[in-house]
């Protein structure tokens, strides 16, 4: 099983470079049921505000509806248990509030891989992190 950060996401809708082409191949795969893939409603917000932020509020809403409807997508909850679970997982490992959710997230459903270029997530001695590029 695998988690999805949503850095992920945004490589897919923001970038045009290999990277970005592997990334829109890989969502491809969980798309097509190729691939069991997990993720946090949090992403929803990540995506919408960074390329909101980046590009605009067209392209923001675009991508956000994208992402809601995507197939094959696990999407789970932030549930009260989560957010005390990420507030412990920030204290213990210094994570910014949305990183402890995902990590929290994650390690809530027995999921151990994170694919994610966040170098945060590397302290989270319960995750392993896979890089975007070396996982692709």
């Amino acid at each position: 099983m695998l988690y999805i950060d949503a850095n992920v996401f945004l490589s897919a809708a923001l970038y045009d470079d290999e990277e970005a082409r592997l990334t829109r191949e890989f969502l491809t795969d969980i798309a097509g049921g190729k691939r069991a893939a997990y993720t946090s409603v949090l992403t929803w917000d990540e995506i919408v505000w960074v390329v909101k932020k980046m590009l605009d509020s067209a392209r923001a809403k675009q991508e956000g509806k994208k992402f809601m409807e995507f197939p094959n997508l696990v999407l789970l909850p932030a549930e009260p248990l989560i957010i005390d679970n990420a507030q412990n997982l920030m204290e213990k490992y210094n994570l910014k509030p949305r990183d402890a959710i995902h990590a929290a997230t994650a390690i809530s459903r027995g999921i151990r891989e994170i694919i994610s270029d966040d170098p945060d997530f590397d302290s989270v001695k319960e995750l392993k992190r896979i890089p975007i590029g070396k996982f692709l």
